[in-house]
């Protein structure tokens, strides 16, 4: 559905989650068709290879560390040998922000582009270049919601806990009110508190996907998370008290 909406308002492509699930036996590297749609492409992320990145690039314990921009050139290499394209995805932050200037991700992104490009033939594209350059290899179906969140890859890092769904709960709730008071400020704020992250940051997973929600909060603990959000969620029905 939400690919039907993005072709029939004039987009040329949708960006979503490779996750191994949805492609069974398919390769992330190459153009697809959201199924039911007619001429919108889909673009899939490697997760594998931007995680690398996003995520794994300054960890000392991670086997591959350090990473080098030769070693990531291979890898990149192998994974387009037979693929038209390799979708790399990931947060501007990561840059300077998740891998500060110290761990040497600009060094290093700046050398893995000059060996990139370095081979006749290589080239980096925009999203809109590469739907251009390629044809559909095929349709995928995603019938239910795929994220870059945790292991699942499902909406469960902001609503898989009763801490979430209870906030989630109220700030809905307090749609018809806030609406209804034709207040600019107020609305601004109440749709500022349905921002992602204040749920993300919530998360109590274990493991690694805990690790990962705590490495971006903030907060404490994912119970601090949501102790700061409902006191603005009893300030904000305070305002419209007044």
């Amino acid at each position: 559905d939400l690919a039907k909406w993005a072709e029939q308002d004039g987009f040329k492509g949708v960006l979503a989650e490779g996750w191994d699930p949805i492609l069974n036996w398919r390769s992330p590297n190459y153009v697809y068709r959201p199924r039911g749609t007619k001429k919108i492409g889909l673009l899939l992320k490697n997760y594998r290879l931007s995680d690398d990145l996003a995520f794994r690039f300054s960890d000392r314990k991670w086997n591959e560390w350090p990473l080098t921009a030769d070693k990531f050139n291979t890898w990149v290499e192998d994974s387009v040998r037979y693929a038209p394209l390799l979708n790399l995805f990931m947060d501007y932050e990561t840059f300077g922000e998740h891998q500060w200037a110290e761990s040497g991700i600009f060094g290093f992104f700046e050398k893995f582009v000059d060996k990139w490009l370095s081979v006749d033939g290589n080239t980096f594209y925009t999203v809109s270049e590469a739907l251009d350059a390629n044809a559909p290899a095929g349709e995928i179906s995603m019938s239910s919601p795929v994220t870059w969140a945790d292991a699942e890859r499902d909406l469960t890092a902001w609503n898989g806990n009763s801490l979430q769904k209870e906030a989630l709960r109220y700030v809905y709730e307090l749609e018809g009110e806030v609406l209804n008071s034709k207040d600019e400020g107020l609305i601004s704020d109440w749709r500022k508190l349905q921002t992602s992250d204040h749920f993300y940051y919530m998360g109590t997973k274990n493991f690694t996907d805990g690790d990962v929600h705590a490495y971006f909060s903030p907060y404490d603990s994912p119970y601090d998370a949501f102790l700061y959000y409902m006191n603005t969620i009893r300030d904000m029905k305070s305002r419209l008290r007044k």
